[in-house]
């Protein structure tokens, strides 16, 4: 037995049937196609599956698809402004080199912009404290936190408005 489902993905209304035991990473992967929400250790312990759930960092391999019934999600494929320009994040972690194979990147830049939408200039303490529950294994995380800092600094003097 199925269970009918509506939500609002990236800004788009989707509805989907979906088992109740459904996870919501599978649903998006598998039934929308978002592949950039990606699947690491099925046990909320790596954080690559991190997506917004109205407005707030969920590890979507900890949420059942049915659980998501109603509410807006934003994954990666959702961040950027537009196909010509990225969002902040997406721009820092590649100019500060805050990634290396990838894998971990979008859940990495889904934490940080929660991070960034609660505090516009976190600390490098309080950037490390965000990101705990995301796992890479390539980086060291120093330019990880270099990237989140520098957005976080692009969005303040976007924020500014000019002459001021």
């Amino acid at each position: 037995m199925g269970e009918h489902i509506s939500l609002t993905v990236n800004g788009a209304q989707r509805e989907l049937d979906v088992e109740p035991r459904r996870l919501l990473v599978q649903a998006l992967r598998e039934d929308m196609d978002l592949t950039g929400t990606h699947v690491g250790c099925d046990t909320s312990q790596c954080g690559a599956c991190t997506v917004h759930i109205d407005g707030r960092a969920v590890k979507s391999c900890t949420m059942l698809a049915v659980q998501a019934d109603g509410a807006t999600v934003t994954t990666i494929e959702g961040m950027a402004t537009s196909a010509d320009e990225l969002h902040p994040l997406q721009t820092a972690f590649w100019e500060k080199h805050g990634l290396q194979c990838g894998f971990c990147t979008p859940g990495m830049i889904m934490t940080a912009a929660d991070l960034l939408a609660r505090n516009s200039d976190p600390s490098d303490d309080e950037i490390r404290d965000a990101i705990e529950g995301n796992i890479c294994r390539c980086t060291g995380y120093q330019n990880i936190v270099a990237a989140i800092r520098a957005a976080a600094a692009a969005n303040r003097e976007a924020a500014v408005p000019a002459g001021a």
